[in-house]
């Protein structure tokens, strides 16, 4: 890939450790107010499971947290600070108000807990990779912006470090592919942070259909939400307010003016923030809800690790200056076992159709052609499914060296299931034919130039 003409990073040391290195669009690091509070004073007085070699019975795995935003505050903070074999001992966002919510609250948490002589104070970072070139660090969870997953899993992984990624995991499918691969080099724990199947209904709706309860399967149908964008003019630009480093926010993303609505609410951790549908930095429902519902999909007809041979999708876009996300779309895809699946913006759900009945689950019900397969249990010799929280299998994982349920590769299949759609529609809903051992389109150089879309436009260099 051709040398990237803006500044290079390479092997750059901050606070004096040597970091791997890293092509930046501007050299950022250099300005004052880099926050490393609690980078010393506030070291965890624990011995890391990374630290024993994961011998040690009474060892805490040690986590950092990248990026404090919504979803960290209110769905991937709280398991891990209540696991008693986990410590959070660092939290790092690109916003200093964020930042310093996420320190109070797991200060707080600990702090409420009475472990005076365990615990001093959770360091904070505003540049990721100082907290990564922390060698007491077992894992990280990253909860960033979409477009910095890939970045930041395969820095993590580099640096040593087991990695949980919220969905979806990249862009595109070429990041999908690197981050596998650099999982696998450097022999990492990875985890795509999906809670889908530690649902219930999903679980039992895949157990049904793997083990021949509706005879062989034919068709699925799946959904996701609907996208809400209004129809109107973008914010003016605006300077980035004083607690945002908006050059790091960026990071692989082109350069772009700021404004509020463009990166998220000020002071705010429970809004939708508006990167959601900006397509630099999100691609919307077809991926973001996506990742959720055709996980499932992948999972109930045994293709978690392969994907389908032909997509043909078609979608309308918002008609917004800012906002240009997917607001409708319908795709059908055929795998090569004949296997077709309906993916649309509907509701969230998944259904299987087989020779001998249906199937049809969402986040609460379960429902069947027949109610007595919903009755059924499997036999001992049957597939048993497992049914277990992210946030668990990931500790576990980090223990045993285990495979997660949901890995690197489970989650960039998952993810490609998506992008393809996006792809087709790119082209104005062409047919294509897709090689998924190869992860190739056949016959279609413009498809493959879209495949790795994010690489190419970008100045950070995967």
């Amino acid at each position: 890939m051709a040398k990237n003409s803006r500044t290079q990073d390479v092997g750059k040391k901050v606070s004096g450790v040597k970091l791997p290195g890293m092509i930046s669009r501007r050299a950022f690091i250099k300005r004052a107010g880099i926050l490393t509070t609690g980078a010393v004073a506030g070291l965890p007085l624990i011995v890391s499971a990374g630290a024993t070699g994961r011998s040690s019975p009474c060892s805490r795995i040690a986590l950092g947290m990248i990026g404090f935003g919504r979803q960290a505050k209110h769905a991937n903070l709280k398991p891990f600070l209540t696991s008693p074999d986990v410590q959070v001992v660092a939290v790092c966002d690109v916003d200093s108000w964020r930042l310093n919510q996420g320190r109070e609250e797991i200060d707080d948490y600990y702090g409420g807990l009475g472990a005076s002589g365990v615990f001093h104070s959770c360091a904070g970072y505003r540049d990721y990779r100082e907290l990564l070139a922390r060698e007491d660090i077992d894992a990280v969870i990253i909860s960033t912006p979409d477009h910095w997953h890939a970045t930041m899993s395969i820095d993590a992984a580099k640096a040593g470090k087991d990695v949980s990624c919220e969905k979806p995991i990249t862009l595109t499918l070429h990041e999908g592919r690197l981050i596998c691969d650099a999982i696998r080099q450097y022999s990492r724990i990875f985890i795509t942070d999906t809670e889908v199947r530690s649902v219930r209904t999903f679980q039992r709706a895949c157990e049904l259909v793997l083990n021949g309860r509706i005879g062989r399967l034919r068709k699925i149908k799946s959904g996701v939400p609907h996208e809400h964008v209004v129809a109107a003019q973008a914010e003016p630009a605006t300077p980035p307010p004083a607690e945002l480093d908006y050059d790091m926010w960026l990071g692989p993303a082109p350069v772009a003016p700021y404004s509020e609505e463009r990166v998220h609410n000020r002071n705010d951790l429970n809004s939708r923030p508006g990167w959601m549908q900006v397509r630099d930095y999100c691609d919307g429902m077809i991926c973001n809800w996506g990742t959720h519902l055709n996980d499932i999909v992948q999972w109930g007809n045994g293709t978690e690790l392969t994907g389908p041979v032909e997509i043909e999708a078609r979608g309308r876009y918002a008609e917004h200056d800012l906002f240009n996300v997917l607001v409708d779309f319908e795709a059908d895809y055929r795998y090569a076992s004949g296997v077709s699946l309906n993916y649309k913006m509907d509701r969230p759900f998944v259904r299987f159709e087989g020779d001998e009945g249906w199937i049809e689950a969402d986040y609460s019900t379960l429902k069947a052609s027949d109610e007595r397969l919903l009755k059924v249990r499997p036999k001992p010799e049957e597939i048993h499914l497992p049914l277990i929280s992210e946030k668990r299998d990931f500790i576990e994982c980090i223990k045993t060296r285990r495979r997660p349920v949901i890995d690197a590769e489970v989650g960039h299949r998952t993810t490609s299931l998506c992008h393809l759609a996006h792809i087709s529609i790119q082209l104005g809903g062409a047919k294509l034919h897709w090689d998924p051992d190869h992860e190739v389109f056949i016959n279609n150089v413009r498809a493959e130039e879209l495949k790795c879309r994010q690489a190419m436009r970008s100045p950070w260099r995967l």
